[in-house]
């Protein structure tokens, strides 16, 4: 199936769902708000809209559904009735066949169901986009243990192949087509979300980064990760240690065994920067279905995570600029802010450092040593996006998963302990961190570890610096032919957008007069057939790419 035809198919499911009602219409383009009011006049579904999102989004498929389960964590930013049924996203999707579950364990271990295990339960555990889990009785010669085997759905590859490619077209639109398209770098960040969810589909993978994760917090009281039992672990099935811990959401279990909230909230925090600042390499699926807190010790409570598919690390640059800006940030020496953002080059170098601290100092000093429950997360992210619109500031591909990462561990935090000082929980780990990065210990690892590439390298040195200025020489000399065509580029696309203009408005106006005339002919907007509709999509999307 190419991209139109799933554009169409993702057309007709919000279509037929009504979604096209949660739009914000006062916020969008008049163009937008007329074609809006043409389709509300379509018959309505007695649905609630919570419900009504829900189900688009299975139908959808996977990338849909991992949206919802980003929106599920967020009742500061989504109505409560919303957040409701999207909850169920989390490990509640329908699960596919039983029969073809067990076809595909026995056809990946190469035996049967019955040689593997000595009890198999038929039902799913959990049933989720990607994947589901059944809870069983692992074999071994040692005696039996309690595992869970994760099965990857089939022909799931294909349905996000799909949607990929579709996100893709229109990411270029937006790039090309709208005036943040360069700075927004949204080709870039479908990539790097390509990447992930490739990942997500190879079990060896998560069985790694569970394996890696595992050691990180070894003898933790943090952080519980369970084993990993490679010898009946494939691409498309996984094989774990079962665990036993209370969802982290189930705040009336938390509260019958005596869990310390306050303890459990902050945990959840030093978890976060250990993983981003000391291991660098963080669980970046943190949603509440992958969370449990163990039984024991509820006045410690310790941490069990599951589904490590995604994972993430940042650059050495980008690990200490992020530390060093956080750091900033809670001294409130936003000038420093400021220039860390242009030594990054997350901003333009000419950016006026006086206005940029300005501006920075406006969004942080109002939410300043506030609890959480009191800082509008919605309104911040927002104040921050007008922020870096106006200084042209762009999106950093390579942060991206962090970010998820942090709406996670925000709503995670606001649902356990709506009073944590965020503040001063962060502000001594990062302080500390910054300082054993910069101890003379720590620079002595680093050059006995990257010390025979440097010397390896260093005959070598003197031919590189002459290539490079020799390329730099080159480029210096097709400026001006480059400006000239990026002129001519420029008038091309500005005579284009105009033409478009004027599709729109011909288009809109035709179909509403079209709609408005159907009833005086007597014909009903629902008895029209969702060919029509798939029609105009197609009339759209024409217009579009033309």
């Amino acid at each position: 199936m190419t991209a139109l035809f799933r554009l169409i198919q993702i057309i007709t499911i919000v279509l037929r769902y009504r979604l096209h009602g949660l739009l914000p219409e006062r916020q969008l383009p008049w163009g937008a708000r007329l074609l809006l009011r043409l389709l509300n006049l379509l018959p309505d579904t007695p649905l609630s809209r919570g419900e009504r999102l829900r189900r688009c989004l299975e139908e959808l498929g996977p990338v849909f559904v991992k949206f919802g389960q980003l929106l599920s964590t967020r009742p500061d930013l989504v109505p409560a009735d919303i957040v409701s049924e999207l909850d169920h996203l989390q490990d509640n999707v329908t699960p596919f066949d039983n029969q073809e579950c067990r076809q595909i364990i026995e056809s990946s271990l190469g035996q049967s169901i019955e040689q593997v295990f000595t009890h198999f339960e038929s039902e799913p555990l959990a049933s989720a986009s990607v994947a589901q889990v059944h809870a069983a009785r692992l074999n071994l010669p040692q005696g039996e243990k309690e595992v869970v085997v994760k099965v990857v759905r089939p022909g799931i590859e294909g349905t996000i192949e799909q949607d990929i490619a579709l996100m893709y077209l229109l990411a270029r639109l937006v790039r090309r087509f709208t005036s943040d398209g360069q700075r927004l770098k949204p080709v870039e960040v479908v990539q790097e979300y390509e990447h992930t969810i490739f990942d997500e589909l190879n079990l060896q993978r998560e069985a790694a980064n569970a394996s890696q994760l595992r050691r990180n917090f070894a003898g933790s009281p943090l952080l519980y990760v369970p084993e990993v039992y490679w010898d009946y672990t494939r691409r498309n099935v996984m094989v774990m240690e079962r665990i036993y811990g209370v969802p982290v959401t189930d705040m009336e279990a938390l509260a019958a065994q005596d869990t310390n909230m306050k303890a459990l909230a902050e945990r959840g925090v030093e978890i976060f920067f250990t993983q981003v600042f000391d291991h660098n390499f963080f669980h970046a699926d943190m949603h509440p279905g992958n969370i449990f807190v163990s039984h024991q010790h509820p006045q410690q409570p310790q941490y069990i995570a599951v589904d490590m598919a995604i994972v993430g690390s940042l650059t050495q640059a980008d690990q200490y600029y992020m530390a060093r800006n956080l750091i900033a940030i809670f001294r409130r020496d936003y000038r420093l802010v400021a220039e860390l953002h242009i030594q990054s080059g997350w901003i333009a170098p000419e950016t006026p450092v006086s206005e940029f601290e300005g501006a920075i100092r406006t969004v942080c000093e109002p939410i300043f040593e506030k609890p959480l429950k009191e800082i509008s997360f919605g309104q911040i992210v927002i104040t921050l996006f007008q922020t870096a619109r106006r200084f042209n500031m762009e999106v950093q591909p390579q942060l991206v998963l962090l970010q998820k990462t942090l709406l996670n561990i925000e709503g995670l935090g606001r649902q356990l302990y709506p009073d944590l000082d965020l503040w001063q929980t962060a502000h001594p780990f990062l302080e500390r961190w910054l300082k054993e990065r910069f101890h003379p210990r720590s620079l002595m690892q680093q050059l006995r570890r990257y010390g025979p590439e440097l010397l390896e390298q260093a005959p070598q040195m003197p031919h590189k610096l002459s290539d490079a200025l020799d390329q730099i020489k080159q480029i210096s000399d097709m400026a001006p032919d480059l400006h000239s065509a990026a002129e001519t580029l420029n008038e091309s696309r500005q005579r284009s957008g105009r033409a478009r203009r004027r599709w729109l408005v011909g288009l809109l106006a035709g179909g509403g007069a079209l709609i408005t005339a159907l009833p005086a002919a007597g014909i009903e907007l629902d008895q029209i057939p969702s060919q029509s509709w798939l029609l105009a999509a197609i009339a759209v999307w024409a217009w579009l790419t033309r």
